[in-house]
């Protein structure tokens, strides 16, 4: 058992964190599954959308606690080695050209709040609702967290979040910038999927390289920013997607980009 289910559809690949009678909390070979489908996803020029979500209840409880209790004297080792592999992960879906849609099926504490704020959208169930709980067993952040979160709805909020363990539920998530809406009740899978489709038929390499420019704003001086973006702009109209893009405009017609499953749409 790995903990993973990989899906497509056309496409769309969809990843199921597999582990519902744990809360799909992260275990070494989870971590490592969740690994290799996102370097495949990277790798794969038939994926053009990825969408993540979790099978049950549950989106994803984090570490597996149960596993932490084991592990004993070994829990340094066994956690160097679950990261390892988690943000290997992460940062191959942060980093890939292809857009990434979280489906936040339910719950998400610890890391499994990294995966779900991972998302360039993120949609979330009425039934989801979020806590850090690293302090809470003596722990603290990974999976990106610490990073993405006062991105997401600035440092104030994120400390608090981060050292009150306090518990955020969806409506207040979308309301702060922790997901990017709620979705009806039942609708959450339908919608995600008919999101991802309309992605998969954009501009992949458009997608990629606005996806690189906005994860590494934050961080990147104004002039040095402005130079990327004139070198990524100007790259864009070299690739077959720019030329369509912009022929498709003068043309007066719905673009065609190369790779995409549904012609013509966007």
């Amino acid at each position: 058992m790995t903990g993973l289910r990989v899906e497509h559809d056309g496409a769309v690949a969809t990843l199921t964190l597999d582990r519902p009678e744990s809360a799909n909390a992260i275990d070494i070979p989870m971590a490592r599954a969740l690994m290799k489908a996102a370097i495949a996803c990277d790798e794969d020029p038939g994926v053009r959308c990825v969408v993540l979500t979790g099978n049950g209840r549950f989106f994803c409880a984090g570490g597996d606690i149960a596993s932490f209790g084991d592990a004993g004297e070994r829990l340094p080792t066994l956690l160097k080695e679950i990261t390892a592999y988690l943000h290997a992960a992460i940062a191959r879906l942060a980093r890939m050209d292809k857009p990434l849609i979280t489906a936040i099926n339910g719950p998400a504490a610890g890391a499994g709040i990294g995966l779900a704020l991972l998302g360039d959208i993120a949609l979330a169930d009425s039934s989801a609702h979020f806590r850090l709980a690293y302090t809470a067993i003596g722990m603290s952040p990974d999976g990106g967290t610490s990073w993405l979160l006062p991105r997401m709805i600035g440092l104030r909020r994120a400390q608090e979040l981060c050292l009150r363990n306090t518990r955020v539920k969806a409506d207040e998530a979308a309301a702060i910038g922790m997901v990017t809406r709620v979705t009806a009740e039942g609708a959450l899978a339908t919608e995600a999927l008919a999101l991802a489709h309309e992605l998969a038929a954009s501009a992949t390499s458009a997608i990629g390289a606005t996806r690189r420019l906005l994860l590494d704003a934050q961080v990147t001086p104004f002039e040095t920013h402005l130079d990327a973006e004139a070198r990524s702009i100007a790259g864009q109209a070299r690739k077959p997607e720019g030329r369509e893009g912009i022929a498709a405009y003068l043309g007066k017609r719905k673009p065609d980009f190369p790779g995409s499953d549904s012609p013509g749409a966007v």
